[in-house]
């Protein structure tokens, strides 16, 4: 039966964990006033999200 012989340790399991880099969020142009952007996001610019005014500014 594959039962483990001792508990895994805590830097052991942190190490591993930090091999798994982060990466930066993707950014694209806004369609309305070409600020980058978050991709399915709100532009905090202008307020636009897919051609049509979400949030006044």
């Amino acid at each position: 039966m594959g039962v483990p012989k001792r508990k895994r340790g805590k830097q052991r399991n942190r190490q591993r964990r930090a091999t798994q880099k982060l990466t930066a969020p993707k950014l694209v142009k806004c369609t309305q006033c070409h600020a980058f952007t978050v991709s399915h996001r709100v532009c905090p610019e202008c307020g636009y999200y897919k051609g049509t005014e979400v949030v006044a500014k």
